[in-house]
């Protein structure tokens, strides 16, 4: 496997994470599609969104697979009065990542990064590694030092019905 931005940056910073890898289909692709290809629990999976606030500019929130962006504490927790998702098609010229293969770590440029408390509750969480199919597994705490993010509540459940 060739190592991506995001597995060299952890190996220069001497950081320990493990790697896991899954198949990517477009066609057909599911959290619990991917279950089928990895060894651990895919409750520890987090997402990167890169969102623009109304003050501060560009910024990353990470939170679990299953959850949504709280659009309202990001933007207090970040210095914003409001913030919104920025457009699919300008995710790869401003982070150098693809829909599917966005890291909060080696972006292009070093956006303020916001993690989600609820990592604090596991000894390892999993994100992705720069490249559809890859993911990188690493304590909370060594996430937050290489991003120089801090934890704050970010995230809440999908309301349906």
């Amino acid at each position: 496997m060739k190592k991506t931005n995001v597995l060299r940056l952890l190996d220069q910073k001497k950081i320990t994470y493990e790697v896991a890898t899954y198949e990517y289909d477009a066609a057909n692709f599911t959290p619990e599609k991917m279950q089928e290809f990895v060894s651990f629990d895919i409750g520890l999976l987090y997402k990167t969104l890169v969102g623009k606030g109304n003050k501060t500019g560009y910024l990353v929130g990470v939170i679990p697979k299953d959850k949504t962006l709280n659009f309202k504490s990001l933007s207090k927790v970040s210095g914003n009065k409001k913030m919104t998702l920025i457009p699919q098609k300008e995710l790869l010229p401003l982070t150098g990542y693809i829909r599917g293969g966005c890291s909060p770590m080696g972006m292009k440029k070093a956006f303020p990064v916001f993690l989600d408390s609820s990592m604090l509750d596991f000894e390892k969480v999993y994100v992705n590694a720069g490249q559809r199919g890859i993911l990188v597994g690493l304590a909370p705490q060594d996430l937050a030092k290489v991003t120089r993010a801090p934890f704050e509540a970010i995230a809440e459940y999908t309301k349906t019905g």
